[in-house]
């Protein structure tokens, strides 16, 4: 379930709140506020489905009286064109919180399914499928969750929660060596430091530093498995950089222990769902 209950819930309002406003005129225009019905949420095409708590809460939050009975739960892959749920209860309270509802489940079981199709490419292999915090802006915990539904590992869910020093990082301090000296003086001893690097000297400047992970930044498989090799087991290896799907095996290939991949939550496709309602 979704770590942070009040945080997902104000993301849930405040999305509602941009969408219906001062109220859902064509809804109050059209429909009868007594009339009850029902609608079903369909899949358009396979998919992992993430974000059915989130979509139901969505409706909750219009109207506590909306029940659903479900064909599929969190997690299942589901086939194309079937039934996924059916909603009852009041008809005005369906159609104003339905676009809301399904932009949070398209976006989340997007992810999902892309995260399962990367996951399923390393097989038996032992890198774990890391997210990154390129989040849409104030959705970053349910884009988070849906990587995990979909197999994947969460990454720092901030900034505040890891230390990672990337290139910049280092040329503001003067030197790998400095930059992990500093973190190393301004951070409890619990947090782990991570520590980006391009090359090889610069992968055993951070393993003699003291770094805890290093990163391996858009580096030739050849290389990363030449960096793994030296350092042997000592630390944690990330791969990053330019993951996909075609490219993600061969770079699993190299032993390293996370492979992190923007893509799963910045590129991934919307799932296709529909919600109609049923006639009478």
């Amino acid at each position: 379930m979704i770590d942070d209950h009040s945080l997902s819930e104000r993301i849930i309002r405040l999305a509602l709140e941009e969408d219906i406003g001062l109220g859902d005129l064509t809804t109050t225009s059209v429909v009868d506020p007594d009339s009850v019905g029902k609608a079903s949420l369909v899949t358009r095409r396979e998919l992992v489905l993430a974000g059915l708590p989130v979509f139901k809460r969505v409706f909750h939050c219009v109207s506590p009286d909306i029940v659903f009975k479900d064909a599929f739960g969190e997690g299942d892959v589901v086939p194309a064109d079937k039934e996924v749920t059916l909603l009852s209860g009041p008809l005005a309270a369906l159609l104003t919180a339905e676009r809301t509802a399904l932009n949070f489940l398209q976006r989340m079981s997007g992810i999902a399914t892309l995260t399962r199709q990367f996951v399923e490419q390393i097989g038996p292999l032992k890198a774990k499928i890391l997210d990154t915090r390129k989040t849409a802006p104030g959705h970053r915990l349910f884009d988070k969750y849906a990587v995990r539904i979909g197999g994947g590992v969460n990454h720092r869910f901030g900034l505040f929660d890891g230390v990672l020093i990337k290139d910049n990082h280092i040329a503001a301090a003067g030197s790998i060596t400095r930059a992990v000296e500093q973190a190393k003086k301004g951070v409890p001893h619990t947090i782990r430091i991570e520590v980006e690097v391009e090359d090889m000297e610069g992968a055993k400047e951070a393993l003699a530093a003291g770094a805890d992970i290093i990163l391996l930044d858009n580096m030739h498989p050849s290389r990363m498995a030449e960096v793994v090799r030296m350092i042997n087991g000592k630390i944690k290896v990330e791969a990053s950089g330019n993951m996909t799907i075609d490219r993600i095996k061969e770079v699993a290939q190299t032993n390293v222990d996370f492979i992190s991949v923007g893509a799963l939550t910045h590129s991934a496709s919307a799932a296709d769902f529909s919600l109609e309602v049923v006639p009478e």
